[in-house]
């Protein structure tokens, strides 16, 4: 069996729009690194990008569970030896709460210039506006990021 290929005239790219506030941060970034990647779609092929665009809107109001808040940090290393800093995530969520999500999203896609393609089409904002109205973003409702989901009947 020939493995499948995606011709660029098969890839349609729907843009999203997530609502972030009061969403777990891992389950949130793990089902917007899915639609990234297009894993989503009949036409997935690990080795093209037809995953969508992803707007994350409320950034700030990402909630961290287990107090990683405090104890979980940020790396990022100058380049120059002893440049290693490292930073609190709840300070990071204080000053530049998209680079959070924008890092765990960024840690669930490949190490590759597909998986940097794929990040590209990320959009994160603290707030809830966002600039990009004239895409006609489709609403995306994951109920299983949800900080206050109820427990799955049995």
């Amino acid at each position: 069996m020939r493995t499948f290929s995606p011709k660029p005239q098969d890839i349609t790219r729907a843009w999203h729009v997530v609502d972030a506030e009061g969403m777990v941060l891992g389950r949130l970034a793990t089902e917007v690194a899915r639609r990234l990647r297009g894993k989503h779609k009949p036409i997935f092929a690990p080795h093209v990008d037809t995953g969508d665009h992803v707007i994350v809107v409320n950034a700030a109001k990402i909630v961290l569970t287990a107090d990683k808040a405090n104890q979980k940090f940020a790396y990022h290393h100058s380049g120059y030896p002893g440049g290693l800093r490292s930073t609190r995530y709840s300070d990071l969520l204080g000053t530049r709460p998209e680079e959070v999500v924008q890092r765990a999203v960024r840690g669930m896609l490949p190490k590759t210039r597909l998986g940097r393609q794929q990040l590209a089409k990320l959009k994160v904002y603290a707030g809830p506006d966002h600039p990009h109205t004239a895409q006609q973003p489709q609403p995306l409702d994951l109920p299983d990021a949800r900080q206050d989901r109820t427990s799955a009947p049995t």
